[in-house]
């Protein structure tokens, strides 16, 4: 699948899915780290624009679940038919499980709320099986052909579970597995747009479920990224200190910009507040900064 997974690659950071930062400026995390890329895969819908107008979507039909699966459906398949990136993802995905599972051997494909539904809606109907949308409370519904009905026991039966990231597999854990196995099915197989590297494979293949993804947040994606002129050397060498280890990445980011933290704590409150957060954690020694 060379080709097709090229031009996904490609797609990431054409629509920023990963968008890297400028080499002496980087992102400030949630958990107030810092770091020097963003994943968003949900990008791959078209842009930051697209894919906001379809969470926007998203949110209003959530409240309706047994409606949420068609509305959703209709977006996504006509933006599969009109929008190159995102028909290139989806078929990408679609190959990828055909070449690494029987499709006779799986019963369901599952996505849960809210980014995987970007792609597990329409995957599911190009593969011609029976989706079951999944809500963060647990609730699962089955769309088949138009339709679909709150989730009795679905009897032992196998379930691909299609997500647009893995980190530590964390909802998997919480909502997705258990939920499944309300209803008396099993996930065996889990594929993903984009793997962080940071355990969720290794949590996965511990609860039985087997994890493939199309791209690995590692070296190799960037280096295609600095090939084909999607970022500098300087970004690349910046993103490769990173992945090596991003504690002492970040410890000697610090050490060498002391004024960063100080303009965070200046900044605006979003930045600042992350700011706070790095320092209370002891990522940044303030004081060594303000002498």
């Amino acid at each position: 699948m060379p080709n097709i997974k090229e031009k996904l690659l490609e797609g990431l950071f054409e629509t920023n899915a990963i968008r890297v930062c400028p080499a002496d400026n980087p992102f400030w995390y949630t958990s107030g780290k810092i770091g020097p890329y963003y994943v968003n895969t949900h990008f791959l819908y078209g842009d930051e624009k697209k894919a906001n107008e379809l969470l926007s979507i998203i949110d209003n039909a959530k409240n309706k679940k047994r409606e949420c699966s068609y509305i959703i459906f209709e977006k996504v398949i006509k933006n599969y038919n009109e929008q190159v990136i995102y028909k290139t993802a989806i078929d990408a995905l679609a190959e990828s499980i055909n070449e690494h599972v029987d499709i006779n051997e799986i019963d369901y494909i599952s996505g849960g709320e809210r980014r995987d539904w970007f792609f597990s809606l329409v995957t599911a109907h190009l593969l011609k099986k029976p989706h079951i949308t999944i809500f963060k409370d647990m609730d699962a519904y089955i769309f088949s052909e138009g339709t679909s009905k709150k989730a009795g026991t679905i009897e032992g039966a196998r379930v691909l579970h299609i997500a647009d990231l893995i980190t530590g597999a964390s909802s998997y854990e919480r909502a997705w597995i258990p939920a499944v196995k309300k209803i008396s099915g099993n996930i065996t197989y889990s594929f993903v747009i984009v793997d962080r590297l940071q355990g969720g494979a290794e949590t996965l293949k511990n609860l039985g479920v087997v994890s493939h993804s199309l791209a690995n947040i590692d070296t190799d994606v960037f280096k295609l990224a600095y090939e084909k002129k999607f970022i500098s050397l300087d970004q690349y060498n910046l993103v490769c200190d990173y992945i090596k280890d991003p504690d002492k990445f970040m410890r000697n980011f610090f050490r060498d910009n002391p004024d960063f933290i100080i303009k965070a704590l200046s900044g605006d409150e979003k930045t600042a507040q992350r700011a706070r957060l790095c320092i209370e954690k002891g990522y940044c020694l303030l004081n060594n900064h303000s002498q």
